[in-house]
């Protein structure tokens, strides 16, 4: 199995805003692109994201696009998730369905996220957006914020706050 640092060279990955390692890999721009409400974005784009033991939290964000992760390589993740209407959640994102992980995770827009790497060298992974990543829809989260809007979350929310 790679390390992370191999994995990071090989794929040329770059620091990403929430934590871990990231690289554009692809965007629909022969695709006519969508109309949104903050304009107009491409119809998809993705990217390879890594944690790693050194950087192992992606902070609380939120998008207002649909994310689809998909699990490649190395130790699960835990996507800590807060709905709009307050529900918490969390699901591991991972190589054992025997041990409750899910291969792929489907996180709507307007879903508060954070994850986690809570063990091994590195978890990498992709994720597919739609529409396209663009950063002015995405919210990087203050624990103060999050913890006034959830107070039943308080503790989640400080655990991954931003960095």
């Amino acid at each position: 199995m790679l390390t992370a640092q191999q994995w990071i060279d090989a794929l040329g990955l770059e620091p990403h805003v929430e934590g871990g390692f990231f690289r554009r890999t692809y965007q629909a721009d022969h695709r006519q692109p969508v109309r949104t409400e903050q304009g107009e974005r491409l119809l998809l784009t993705s990217i390879h994201y890594l944690l790693t033991e050194a950087s192992p939290i992606g902070c609380w964000h939120l998008n207002r696009s649909d994310i689809l992760h998909f699990h490649h390589s190395g130790a699960p993740l835990t996507y800590h998730l807060i709905h709009p209407d307050g529900r918490a959640e969390s699901v591991a994102l991972g190589p054992d369905p025997y041990q409750g992980q899910v291969l792929m995770l489907a996180v709507p827009g307007g879903v508060w996220k954070a994850t986690s790497l809570d063990g091994g060298d590195h978890a990498l992974i992709s994720e597919a957006v739609a529409p396209g990543f663009d950063y002015a829809d995405m919210t990087l989260g203050h624990a103060d914020e999050l913890a006034d809007r959830f107070p039943q979350h308080t503790e989640l929310v400080r655990r991954y706050r931003t960095r």
